[in-house]
């Protein structure tokens, strides 16, 4: 039996949303659900222990960021990124595409804002057929990052899910390089599929759809990835420019890709986001959002975004939310959370993420219960 495998048990008679369940070496995924993001192995402001506690069953590392500092090889010795960084549930890593050209173009995120910029520039400095030359954000050191040498430092990191390596071009860029842009990494894609399937590990590797917001292109890497002998899908690449056009863009690919096999939206796992992409058949997602939101001092809650800074909560001497179970409502007021982000105390930080985590991982629970029940 393979230790990877993805069952759906109820697929919604009012959407395209479905329920699942991944299963890895290292547990199990139920599905919809949000993957927060440790890019150096841990979630800032908490230590991995109260984040297996809290109930996070997908942590997303980012392997740009391991290869440099403490470097992947440092990782294999330790016995593995989940006793590395003590965890026991499943781990995603990425295969550091990502981040070197989001340095250099700007996030996912950031063009649904209208921030993402024009012009290759940054770290990046020469793409090949090879790969990418970039330079070390940690000390300016010339680097090459290839598909082979990408899926070789998952390998050393162990992870349960890793991506193969991508090409991650603009909104702004024009057909013609966008077309030579998604061949090449098409053919990256299969040099990682190649590599990793000489030494599999345990390990799963989803495809990453690319194409920009041009569906004709989508259409085609749907077509030559799916050909192919992965185990999921992930929906990369820029998404487009505001919110309207990733709805019209994802209504567009899911359809095309196999039901029988676990989909990713990469980058994207806001709010508002993972409740229009969940009816489009959306499975996981991976955010920076909640903890960063923690740490500016914004609570998650029912009833919205709560600002803990905020004057009048000076004195309000009742839970961030009452009947949330998280640690931090159990046992702190939300006066004592005002009074420590006043203070710069780094508590606050850990409080509000694990709120957060908390927050998230139960509203994912009641995603999945509206699902079976039909009304998402």
């Amino acid at each position: 039996m393979k230790s990877f495998r993805f069952d759906v048990f109820h697929r919604s008679k009012k959407s395209r949303a479905r329920v699942g369940r991944i299963h890895t070496p290292h547990g199990i995924i139920d599905t919809p659900n949000f993957v927060a993001v440790g890019t150096n192995g841990s979630i800032k402001a908490a230590d991995n222990s109260l984040i297996d506690a809290a109930g996070l069953q997908l942590m997303f590392c980012n392997t740009y960021h391991m290869m440099l500092q403490p470097g992947t090889e440092v990782v294999k010795k330790a016995g593995g990124l989940h006793k590395f960084i003590n965890r026991k549930n499943p781990i995603i890593t990425d295969s550091g595409g990502f981040q070197v050209f989001s340095l250099a173009y700007g996030s996912v995120a950031d063009e649904l804002k209208s921030r993402g910029t024009k012009k290759q520039g940054g770290s990046v400095l020469k793409i090949t057929e090879e790969g990418v030359v970039f330079r070390s954000y940690r000390d300016g050191s010339k680097m090459l990052l290839t598909p082979e040498s990408s899926v070789q430092a998952q390998k050393d990191l162990g992870a349960d899910i890793i991506i193969p390596f991508d090409e991650l071009p603009p909104y702004h860029i024009g057909h013609a390089e966008l077309k030579k842009s998604l061949e090449r990494t098409h053919r990256w894609e299969k040099r990682s599929l190649d590599t990793h399937l000489a030494n599999p590990q345990g390990q799963a590797m989803y495809a990453v759809i690319h194409g920009g917001i041009d569906q004709e292109m989508r259409k085609t890497s749907c077509q030559f990835l799916t050909d192919l002998p992965f185990d999921g899908y992930a929906i990369g690449g820029s998404v487009g420019k505001n919110k309207e056009e990733m709805h019209e863009l994802l209504s567009f690919t899911l359809p095309l890709l196999p039901e029988s096999h676990p989909n990713h939206l990469l980058g994207i796992g806001d709010l508002p986001s993972i409740a229009r992409s969940i009816p489009l058949g959306i499975d996981t997602f991976d955010s920076s959002y909640p903890t960063r939101a923690a740490r500016h001092g914004i609570a998650l809650t029912s009833k919205g975004d709560l600002n803990i800074t905020k004057a009048e909560n000076a004195t309000k001497f009742t839970p961030i939310e009452e009947g949330c179970g998280c640690p931090t409502c159990q046992q702190f007021s939300l006066a004592y959370l005002h009074h420590l982000f006043k203070a710069r105390e780094l508590t606050s930080l850990s409080l509000a993420t694990i709120h957060n985590i908390h927050h998230i991982v139960n509203l994912m629970k009641a995603y999945r219960e509206a699902i079976l029940e039909d009304r998402i």
